[in-house]
């Protein structure tokens, strides 16, 4: 079998997704191109010899409706043979384009893919392609009756099991904190690209609040209680406030890709392998739950348990996504996140998937880890479940 190897991660620094932010006067493909010249800058390579650029996205309108990727490879100045493909699954996108991108080097389809993924939440709104527009169809509803927003599934999951106010506001300050100390430590440093932008270069992630305090998380009011969710589940005490949910920011991320033979020969160091990879489908009611089942098959599939992983990174969307995850799966808490996730870092949907995976990379060659997991929710209940292996001649000793 051809063995892909992950050569390269890197990532932009992630950006307020408002008005003023940091990212917010970058076009999303401006954002991306940057990071594809600043890839094969570093590792040397001719952009020539790239089979494929995939590249996640979510909203897929306005700015970002013109195949990001294709757009970025010709704004870099690659060669036009070089072609470029958005992928599109919900928030896990950035992962499953990296998935895409390790299945067809592996199929010997693909020799040399750059994957990642790009989101400009400021630029381009979340749920703006969706505006006026019937996306469920009425079979799905016949089915399943009216589908929740995933703020509301948030609320239903923590009801479900059995979550205080109190847990969820404790989880949101502990990723705050462990992304101020990591910010502090210079541990994000080598994989983020500084960004040029109009105002100056952007070299830190601008979405980490400092000095957070569990008092002021707790002042926060509930943001998702609605009708719907009252009616779907009476009496339900909302508990998820802004504070305990994920960020809208600017980003992207991106990962060379290639065989270990290619990589060899063109005197580059592997760095990581992808272990196993699966994709599930949930309960699109509960929507969120999908990690849970997604980690279970991934585990089987590599033949490995809890015991063997060293690190696990499940998505923020909402703080009770990993805590339910953690209730289950029953991985230890220092483990989960350890240097933050998207409630203190943010969460660029589609570019998501790749930043975590290119933050879960580092922190194992920093700490000497061989094996990480990270899983995502995705909406309409789906999620990604990804095992990497980092080399040996990778891992701190």
């Amino acid at each position: 079998m051809i063995k892909a190897v992950i050569v390269d991660a890197i990532r932009t620094p992630l950006g307020k997704g408002r008005p003023g932010g940091a990212l917010s006067e970058v076009h999303p493909v401006e954002l991306l191109t940057q990071l594809l010249q600043g890839l094969v800058a570093r590792n040397g390579i001719d952009p020539a010899i790239i089979d494929d650029v995939i590249i996640g996205n979510v909203t897929s309108s306005g700015e970002h409706a013109g195949t990001p990727a294709r757009q970025a490879v010709l704004a870099a100045g690659f060669p036009v043979h070089v072609p470029g493909v958005t992928v599109e699954r919900k928030c896990g996108s950035g992962q499953q384009a990296i998935e895409f991108a390790v299945q067809s080097v592996m199929a010997g389809v693909n020799e040399v893919v750059i994957a990642g993924g790009v989101e400009s939440m400021s630029r381009v709104r979340m749920g703006s392609n969706r505006l006026g527009a019937d996306v469920y169809g009425r079979s799905v509803v016949e089915r399943f009756g009216e589908m929740t927003a995933q703020g509301e599934a948030a609320e239903l999951v923590a009801n479900k099991w059995g979550m205080t106010r109190a847990q969820i506001d404790e989880y949101a300050l502990e990723s705050c904190l462990r992304a101020e100390r990591a910010q502090k430590d210079g541990w994000f440093d080598e994989e983020i690209l500084p960004i040029v932008t109009p105002a100056g270069t952007v070299s830190a992630d601008e979405s980490i609040r400092a000095g957070a305090t569990l008092e002021r998380i707790a002042a926060l009011a509930p943001v998702f209680d609605s009708p719907g969710l009252q009616a779907r589940a009476p009496g339900l005490e909302a508990k998820v406030t802004a504070g305990s949910s994920s960020q809208i920011t600017d980003g992207a991320a991106a990962l060379l890709i290639m065989s270990e033979e290619r990589a060899r020969a063109l005197g580059l160091r592997p760095r990581a392998a992808v272990y196993g990879s699966a994709v599930v489908g949930d309960d699109p009611i509960l929507m969120l739950t999908a990690p849970i089942p997604a980690t279970e098959k991934v585990l089987r599939r590599s033949g490995l348990t809890v015991e063997d992983i060293g690190v696990f990174e499940v998505n923020e969307a909402f703080a009770p996504v990993p805590l339910a995850w953690r209730a289950e799966v029953g991985a230890p808490a220092s483990a989960l996140n350890p240097v933050g996730g998207a409630i203190a870092l943010g969460h660029p949907l589609g570019a998501s998937g790749a930043r975590i995976m290119t933050t879960m990379l580092h922190h194992m060659e920093r700490e000497g880890i061989r094996f990480g997991l990270q899983t995502m929710c995705e909406a309409g209940g789906m999620a990604n479940a990804t095992v990497i292996e980092v080399f040996s001649e990778s891992r701190a000793s």
